[in-house]
């Protein structure tokens, strides 16, 4: 029997019945109509459904980032697509959420290790937040005091802690950002989330007033870009052998094969015996447009998931091997995640436009997922041409322009 000891604590974790990538596959998969059967619940309360979350919970989706010395996972990237994906086929907003919390779990386990003690309680902790430094910090004895606000927390209202970013002056006339974390507790919450896409997600704002930060719990960023991360018990694992950017752009590709995934079955399952009006097809999949569209739309959809699980691949396998990343590879890490969403969002707008007027309607899944698609592809690391551009501007030997690389 494999056993992990929680170091402060000296109480043994038993990590034997860790379950396997096919396992965590098939639990995500089986998800897939509870998922479903809560999308629009979800979608009309702006949050994920309680039933959603527990449903998740009792499968283990949310342990797939923590540590294996807290009852984790501890998952590698392909694990992630894997499931990613089954969850994206299920609902876009709780596949969103899920990613976000695998993120920011990931993150927290690069802090020291007595944080980690203080944060991972329970294996399936859940933590949200944003990695841009909307907020402003001051230096303080024993630590810093921030004051600010975050936009787009996904899934606050089920976290119990927050991971916020905020710019810190140096003392020299500049300032740099830094990632901290603190209690949900800690948070006043605008119920602002009123938007067109990914309202489950309930990615609402949050608002700080004078917050302590002890040193421990906060880390510069420009550090971690560095992966000079704080925590000794993690620094060695194959999972933190690699730069942010890495992680954080594999954990978030499967949701989008899955959401495109989602728009072709959703259009199939309404296909048989429609006809096109105004013509002479009395079955739309008789006509030779429709069968166009969805050869080109499927192609887009394997060509998205190449991206993915090639990612995913050289972030578990420079892991694995301890090897460097050369700056092409990182930009390489935000391109792939650019050129997913770009091409999920064109599978997804061909199945929408061929599924006529009657899609519309808000209980017919395709014009959910088509809102949830365009709202991922405008995320600020998501971006399409901002990703293309981050990545030309390296094989054209220029420096980058952005931080998160």
């Amino acid at each position: 029997m494999c056993r992990s000891v929680r170091p402060d604590k000296g109480e043994p974790v038993d990590v034997s019945q860790k379950p396997t990538r096919d396992e965590l596959r098939r639990r995500a998969a089986d998800l897939v109509p509870v998922l479903r059967a809560n999308a629009l619940a979800s979608e009309r309360n702006r949050g994920l459904t309680d039933e959603t979350v527990q449903a998740m919970t009792e499968a283990g989706i949310f342990r797939l980032r923590i540590p294996e010395r807290f009852g984790g996972y501890a998952c590698d990237t392909r694990t992630l697509v894997d499931v990613g994906i089954e969850l994206g086929r299920g609902d876009g907003s709780a596949a969103f959420n899920t990613a976000a919390w695998w993120i920011m779990s990931w993150n927290v386990g690069m802090f020291p290790d007595e944080v980690q003690e203080e944060v991972f309680t329970s294996p399936d902790v859940r933590v949200c937040g944003t990695l841009a430094p909307t907020a402003m910090a001051v230096p303080k004895d024993g630590g810093i005091v921030v004051s600010g606000q975050w936009n787009f927390n996904s899934g606050a209202a089920h976290s119990q802690w927050k991971l916020l970013s905020a710019i810190l002056p140096d003392g020299e006339g500049g300032a740099e950002p830094v990632l901290a974390i603190a209690p949900m507790s800690a948070f006043e919450v605008e119920d602002d989330w009123e938007v067109s896409g990914l309202r489950g997600t309930g990615s609402v704002t949050l608002r700080t007033q004078d917050l302590f930060i002890p040193t421990a719990k906060y880390i510069k960023i420009s550090a971690l870009m560095q992966q000079q991360y704080a925590s000794v018990l993690n620094r060695d694992l194959p999972i933190y052998r690699g730069p942010m950017v890495g992680a954080v752009s594999a954990a978030t590709t499967g949701k989008i094969v899955g959401l495109a995934q989602a728009a072709r079955e959703a259009f199939f399952e309404r296909v048989p015996g429609r006809p096109i009006t105004n013509t002479g097809y009395a079955s739309q999949i008789e006509a030779p447009v429709t069968h166009l569209q969805v050869a080109d739309a499927d192609l887009k959809i394997d060509e998205a998931e190449y991206h993915a699980r090639r990612l995913a691949e050289m972030v578990d396998g420079k892991g694995l091997r301890a090897e460097p990343w050369s700056l092409k590879e990182r930009a390489y890490a935000r391109m792939a995640v650019g050129r997913v969403c770009q091409l999920g969002m064109d599978a997804v707008n061909i199945y929408a436009m061929a599924s006529g007027a009657s899609s519309i309607y808000s209980t017919i899944p395709i014009q959910r997922i088509q809102r949830d698609m365009q709202t991922i592809n405008l995320h600020a690391l998501n971006l399409p041409s901002t990703n293309l551009e981050l990545y030309g501007r390296i094989l054209c030997g220029q420096e980058p322009n952005t931080f998160f690389v």
